[in-house]
């Protein structure tokens, strides 16, 4: 916008700070390909699966190795940036997120493509952080609460761009590789940006000399554990599983020992001291149920229209891209309403939980009738309220840190960002085990309770006669739609139940702040 380009030059008087938003905007650009990396290609599984000769089982490992990468990445992303250079850091990791995303897809089979992926998603893991860590580096207080706008376009825009591409490639475009080309405009484009934007600096050699190495393998051991917990648990039965047993015992020794080696080593990876400030706090615990409740916007509809009435991405995506299309506009908007001092931040947070809950609620009324035409109301009320909730937390987030708090501050509020993605589907999981299989035995009990009725009203041919497995087959395929749907409405009670927990926890934690120009403004 004319005030974020306006108030970038105005900061200083200098072409220099011109060089650094080109420098940011560069790393915006690397943190949405690594996203729609992720994304689009979670969206086209079943496309992708059979392309490269996966089975099913080994293509739910796509998601949960890019989730184990990307937890690793993005906890030592901002103090290796520090070490090397953020200008260095960042061209490394444009291309530890491209050059795997381009060999996939030349693979075949789970041997060379599952490696690739983990390589994947710690080349996303390094890049996402860098968008907070230089935009707080960079930006002055009178312009950072636009910069975070770019920030919060990771969060809320790309990962409802995620149909649209999966649409545009598999239906339109009609070829699967575009889901591993697509990269290639958003790589050259942020390496050319990045290369001049950001400024060149000195490594600092002894950061890297006291590099927190046994964090980072805590971090791997640990968190990497329990993402593969939360995204197989569902698949693999849980306790039943000596794998998910075995992974959670290192995971519950692997993270409290990384708690304490974070607070004796001389240069650590991650400041947990920081969840003292109450405005810090507050961020780090949204962000992660946050992530969880979006899906309420995407997956849950997405999953409602494919399998009940039998959308195609092309056919579904509009519902995501109302969502994505929006927050170029709201997202600014809100930044402008935040940069009054007389604003509340918690205020407008309300009301964006507020906008949320009237979607889940809007959305439980749905039955099976329900098409893409019912949904764009309450689209319109997931995307205010997503605006209003995230501008806010980045603003409360980054106002209770100080310059040299920045790279452990990015690190604690990305590294949950990227669990909760695997939690999201955890839950989604949970909800269609336990609450779909009640729907199930109630609607095949109520079948059998009236049976004599319904053979009045048309009996069922006898197994082995004519038309009899169609006949079976159609009974079927009418039960599971209605369990979806059942499942779908539980799905969206949940969202709303979280949301309230996080409107306690508004009501509870934070305490007001201002907007960075003046909350930070020098005395």
């Amino acid at each position: 916008s004319f005030r974020f380009v306006h108030a970038l030059r105005s900061t200083t008087g200098t072409s220099v700070d011109f060089r650094q938003g080109v420098g940011l905007f560069g790393i915006v650009l690397a943190a949405i390909a690594a996203q729609l990396n992720d994304a689009v290609l979670n969206t086209a599984l079943p496309d992708v699966g059979g392309a490269l000769d996966i089975g099913t089982d080994l293509t739910s490992w796509l998601r949960t190795l890019f989730i184990t990468g990307e937890v690793i990445g993005m906890c030592s992303s901002p103090s290796l940036g520090l070490g090397f250079t953020f200008r260095r850091f960042a061209l490394f990791a444009i291309g530890m997120d491209t050059v795997p995303t381009l060999l996939m897809m030349f693979g075949s089979g789970s041997l060379p493509i599952l490696p690739l992926r983990f390589l994947q998603g710690l080349g996303a893991g390094f890049t996402i952080p860098l968008v907070l860590t230089i935009g707080l580096r960079s930006l002055g207080p009178d312009v950072r609460l636009y910069g975070l706008c770019v920030y919060a376009i990771t969060a809320t825009l790309t990962p409802n761009l995620a149909a649209t591409f999966a649409a545009l490639w598999i239906d339109v475009v009609g070829d699967w590789r575009f889901l591993f080309l697509q990269v290639i405009p958003f790589a050259t484009l942020a390496t050319v940006f990045v290369w001049w934007g950001v400024p060149q600096q000195p490594p600092q050699s002894e950061r890297l000399r006291h590099f927190d190495w046994p964090a980072v393998v805590l971090v791997a051991i640990g968190f990497g554990s329990l993402s593969i917990v939360v995204e197989q648990g569902e698949r693999l039965d849980w306790y039943n599983s000596p794998l998910i047993c075995v992974l959670l015992l290192v995971a519950a020794i692997a993270i409290p020992l990384l708690v304490v080696r974070e607070r004796h080593a001389q240069v650590p990876l991650m400041r947990f001291d920081l969840f003292k400030r109450r405005n810090f706090l507050y961020p780090s615990i949204t962000l992660i149920l946050f992530s969880v409740i979006s899906l309420a916007a995407s997956a849950v509809p997405l999953m409602f229209l494919q399998v009940v009435h039998g959308y195609r991405p092309l056919q579904a995506q509009i519902l995501t891209l109302e969502v994505a299309a929006s927050q170029l506009v709201l997202l600014p908007l809100t930044a402008w309403i935040l940069d009054h001092e007389r604003i509340d931040a918690r205020w407008i947070s309300a009301l964006g939980y507020g906008c949320i809950l009237t979607a889940c609620i809007g959305c439980a009324l749905l039955n099976a009738a329900w098409v893409r035409d019912q949904f764009y109301l309450w689209q319109a009320f997931f995307s205010v309220g997503f605006a209003f909730v995230v501008m806010p937390l980045l603003m409360i987030a980054t106002n209770s840190l100080k310059p040299e708090d920045g790279p452990f501050g990015s690190a604690l509020v990305n590294t949950p960002r990227a669990i909760a993605e695997g939690l999201g589907v955890w839950v989604l999981g949970l909800i269609a085990r336990w609450r779909g299989g009640l729907h199930e035995n109630q609607i095949v009990d109520l079948i059998g309770q009236n049976s004599l009725f319904l053979g009045q009203v048309g009996p069922l041919p006898q197994a082995g006669s004519p038309g009899a497995n169609e006949a079976y087959r159609a009974l079927g395929a009418e039960v599971q739609r209605q369990v979806v749907t059942l499942t779908t409405i539980d799905s969206y009670i949940v969202m709303g139940m979280l949301t309230i927990f996080l409107m306690i926890v508004l009501a509870l934690v934070p305490v007001r702040t201002p907007p960075p120009r003046i909350a930070l403004r020098q005395p």
